[in-house]
């Protein structure tokens, strides 16, 4: 059953007590677009940082579809719906996550909307890493094997008024206008949303 952490002191916690099934601990952080993944992600890892156990945080963004080949598929109007990613490559960085001592991974860059290759290393140093994303507990084919590997489980819960209104915020901050915010706060990133809701897999704690 999951539990309700209300404090950073407390989730962080959490997270040094839990058992792990490799050298390195990893930490799953979900939830939908916009409900504050990356920057719970960074602050969890920095009190971790803190307490003496290093921490790093690894957004599932990197593994994006390059645009062409979503422009290819018709669907680059859902970049960021399931099919958008490459599951396989991200399940297979996951496996070698636990006891691999260098990994090198994707990041992606939203100002340019495209992923960078090996941009990311997890070093030997890193003992815990805190892997962000919409879909890590997502019950689904391929995805829902993700949940394996996670020594323990967090999603974040937002009421979807307060994602749309984010959402507006960051598709105006990078100049689409308020029509094209709207169109794709509404029918896409908050599609995915309810797409994650519906189809989630339990977690070890809700923030």
């Amino acid at each position: 059953m999951s539990s309700i952490i209300p404090s950073l002191e407390e989730l962080a916690a959490q997270v040094l007590a839990s058992p792990r099934l490799g050298v390195r601990r990893l930490v799953a952080l979900t939830g939908p677009p916009a409900s504050g993944k990356s920057t719970q992600a960074d602050i969890l890892a920095n009190r971790l940082n803190e307490e003496g156990c290093a921490a790093q945080v690894l957004p599932m963004d990197g593994f994006h579809l390059h645009n062409e080949i979503l422009v290819e598929r018709g669907l680059l109007n859902r970049k960021g719906a399931p099919e958008t990613f490459d599951i396989q490559g991200f399940l297979q960085l996951i496996t070698r996550l636990h006891d691999e001592p260098e990994i090198y991974f994707p990041t992606f860059d939203r100002s340019r909307d495209i992923a960078i290759a090996a941009a990311g290393c997890v070093n030997k140093t890193c003992d815990t890493v805190i892997v962000e994303g919409n879909y890590l507990l997502f019950d689904r084919p391929i995805w829902r094997d993700l949940r394996h590997h996670w020594d323990l489980a967090l999603r974040m819960e937002v009421p979807e008024t307060t994602l749309k209104h984010r959402l507006l915020g960051r598709w105006l901050s990078y100049g689409l206008s308020p029509e094209q915010a709207r169109k794709r706060a509404e029918e896409n990133d908050l599609a995915n949303a309810r797409v994650i809701e519906e189809c989630a897999l339990p977690a070890d704690i809700i923030i």
